[in-house]
């Protein structure tokens, strides 16, 4: 294999492991490719970017970490609705799907995207502070299902998917969460580097 294309790192990171069902999460350890300095998602194994971006003050805050178990097998979802701090997070098997999603959920003023090869498949606006729709039921209803078909489409994705993207960067569950300043262990309370 040469340097371009990549290796598997003799390194170890942590990824989240998501426990169908349920909101807690496992701590995993697993060894990835990593190009040019960036570990790579690893679609095969079922392990994705995970990223969560500061929203609020303008910081430039982002964290990045992995998530295993998410199902997405192209293309990438985004969030303004992420518990408790309510940033952007959003879960791709690509960067480029992962961006264009997070240019997306700005360009809104907040919602949920989904988002394949660098097009925007089904959005839900969410303009007021990034958590509601101005609009009625019936429109926000429609926009809803037809986000959750257009995640579906993209892989085995669990059940509820943006509620459980939502969860991902909640760092009181255990055992670990993404926020902007990075991956938490919650059980030991510390950021990880």
């Amino acid at each position: 294999m040469s340097k371009d294309e990549g290796e598997t790192s003799g390194e170890s990171y942590p990824v989240i492991e998501i426990v169908p069902g349920q909101i807690v999460t496992k701590k995993a350890m697993e060894k990835m490719k990593v190009v040019d300095g960036a570990v790579m998602p690893d679609v095969e194994r079922d392990i994705l970017k995970l990223v969560v971006v500061e929203r609020h003050k303008a910081s430039g805050n982002i964290g990045v970490g992995l998530v295993k178990g998410f199902g997405l097998k192209k293309g990438a979802l985004a969030s303004s609705v992420a518990h408790d701090s309510h940033n952007i997070i959003a879960v791709g098997t690509n960067d480029l799907d992962i961006l264009k999603a997070i240019e997306e959920i700005n360009r809104l003023r907040g919602g949920l995207v989904v988002c394949d090869n660098v097009e925007i498949l089904a959005s839900l606006p969410l303009p007021i502070a990034g958590l509601l729709s101005p609009e009625p039921l019936e429109v926000v209803v429609s926009q809803h299902e037809k986000l959750e078909r257009a995640a579906a489409s993209l892989g085995n994705l669990p059940p509820s998917p943006f509620t459980l993207l939502s969860f991902l960067a909640l760092p009181v569950i255990p055992e670990l969460r993404l926020t902007d300043l990075g991956l938490v262990d919650v059980v030991e309370f510390k950021l990880l580097k």
